[in-house]
């Protein structure tokens, strides 16, 4: 270090004797500060196990720190590789279920226990893998029903050409779906992504009891029957085809529910699902749809009346004022 010293020493020497104007002083005056820094970093350097290599940092004249004075180094433990997501470090922490829990009851722990502890607002956490998929699943559950929904009320709305009779049929579901309820929580089965499933598929199977019975009963007004009159028919003349496709989807789906062997816990959901949605829908739909439907058919008469009371005679004046 001393030998770097005395060579920009004579630099700036040799420099000032020759003469070399304003740019040979200012090169002369780097020289001795350098020189002078790199003196004063080597002597605090000196005697010391310092990570500092007495090396100058600048060239101005200034008080010169040793790295020894503020920090030290020694042999430790560092983790051979830091993972980031984006920019900032992140760790991952695998955990796997206890008999007889659910993803869903895991979430809510963890939830809990981050509640508990006071997490700073600095530590942000996500879930990732199954758990990450089974949250978006169940982000946008609530969007696929609601599509299905509509999507049934369009078609139906199609065929019958009216607003009022998809209501009828789509107020089936409602015993559909506390049938299902319940038969998740008789059997102590979580609503999964295939309990979801199987509830779309209720949907499905369920309504056909109103359609039977609402088409029927439409038929039996246009030929001159009254509303009362026209459901109560339906019900008597459709109970046997209602029963025999209730039951046939009931069969065919006992093997999903109770059935062993592999991969038999995958299906318990949807089977449960749907034979607790069958029991209950049968047994409630013969009673409400008819209600629903002589409630919501006088209503839509009523809805008639006022539209050819008001609407079509407001556009029946004009005509009759310009003749």
């Amino acid at each position: 270090m001393l030998y770097y010293a005395v060579v920009f020493l004579i630099i700036a020497l040799v420099a000032g004797f020759f003469g070399f104007g304003g740019v040979a002083s200012t090169a002369a005056s780097i020289a001795a500060d350098s020189a002078r820094n790199l003196a004063t970093n080597a002597l605090a350097a000196s005697g010391h196990s310092s990570a500092s290599t007495g090396a100058a940092v600048t060239t101005s004249l200034e008080t010169m720190v040793p790295l020894s004075a503020f920090a030290r180094f020694a042999p430790g433990h560092t983790p051979l590789s830091v993972n980031h997501q984006g920019p900032f470090a992140a760790s991952t922490i695998s955990f796997n279920l206890a008999e007889g829990r659910s993803l869903s009851e895991a979430k809510t722990e963890i939830d809990n226990a981050i509640e508990r502890i006071g997490m700073p607002s600095t530590v942000r956490g996500a879930f990732a893998g199954t758990a990450a998929t089974y949250q978006q699943s169940q982000s946008s559950m609530p969007l696929l029903f609601g599509a299905a929904i509509v999507t049934i009320y369009l078609v139906l709305g199609i065929l019958y050409e009216s607003l009022i009779h998809p209501i009828t049929i789509l107020s089936t579901l409602f015993s559909a779906s506390v049938g299902a309820a319940l038969a998740l929580w008789f059997f102590d089965v979580q609503f999964t992504i295939i309990a979801a499933i199987g509830v779309l598929l209720l949907i499905g199977i369920v309504k056909k009891n109103a359609i039977m019975m609402v088409d029927f009963a439409l038929e039996a007004e246009r030929a001159g029957r009254n509303t009362r009159d026209a459901i109560e028919e339906a019900c008597l003349l459709r109970f046997r085809p209602i029963m025999m496709t209730t039951f046939a989807a009931l069969f065919g789906a006992l093997p999903l529910a109770f059935g062993t062997g592999e991969g038999s816990e995958l299906r318990h959901p949807l089977g449960i699902t749907i034979v607790g949605g069958l029991i209950v829908s049968q047994a409630l739909t013969l009673y409400t749809t008819p209600v629903v439907f002589i409630y919501l058919d006088n209503f839509g008469k009523w809805l008639s009346g006022l539209w050819r009371r008001y609407y079509l005679r407001a556009g029946a004046a004009p005509m009759a004022g310009a003749r």
